[in-house]
């Protein structure tokens, strides 16, 4: 057999095994999201409640995830991903930062309907609170969200738009998470004036916000 025979031989059986290993994670999340939706927060499900869901193997399992936290780890990530990929289309039918910042704040916010505030509460009751690599108490998603305004808060004159994008992420999903637990959801009032909030910071002058006490030198 020629070296190039050979060779595509190879290619077509990894890019096979490629396919059963996409599938094989793609069934590993599809059945942990349905057993902890399931579940809910009255229990937190075992490794083998969700391979049996998959109809797969603890082997397959392990292949893939070295811990129920790190497949819990990587639903968060898709999640946030989805809901990157959601805010960005609704801010972009917005012509101002005003507008988008808007849309910001409503497709965060709505985050806490019924049916979306549930697969979280599943998925965050199941999150780990250790080991992560994520820093201790920062949401999973402050980041990815707060880059998306970041640029909002520059085009109003924000001398510090990181920082301050940054404060109002947290802000906002401190409002959503009560909400999620609570099993709540956030009054149009209450959404206004956490707009309004956003574009008082956005707008502010180059100090911290209110309540929030500058950061002196290293000591």
């Amino acid at each position: 057999m020629s070296e190039e025979v050979l060779g595509r031989v190879v290619q077509r059986a990894l890019a096979q095994r490629g396919m059963t290993y996409e599938e094989e994670v793609r069934r590993l999340l599809d059945a942990g999201l349905e057993v902890m939706i399931r579940c809910g927060t009255a229990a937190s499900p075992r490794v083998s409640d969700i391979v049996a869901a998959a109809g797969l193997s603890n082997d397959a399992f392990y292949r893939y995830f070295p811990s129920k936290g790190a497949l819990v780890a990587a639903l968060l990530e898709h999640g946030t991903e989805r809901l990157r990929s959601y805010l960005a289309h609704q801010m972009a039918k917005e012509s101002t930062p005003e507008g988008r910042i808007r849309r910001w704040v409503e497709g965060v916010l709505i985050q806490a309907q019924d049916d979306v505030a549930a697969t979280t509460r599943a998925v965050m009751w199941n999150a780990p609170t250790a080991g992560s690599g994520a820093p201790y108490g920062r949401h999973f998603a402050s980041e990815v969200l707060a880059a998306l305004i970041e640029p909002s808060f520059a085009e109003l004159g924000n001398p510090s738009p990181e920082r301050n994008a940054t404060f109002v992420t947290y802000a906002t999903l401190g409002v959503l998470a009560e909400h999620v637990w609570a099993e709540t959801v956030p009054t149009a009032a209450e959404q206004d004036e956490l707009v309004t909030t956003c574009l008082t910071v956005a707008r502010a002058a180059d100090r911290a916000p209110a309540g929030v006490p500058q950061a002196g030198p290293a000591s």
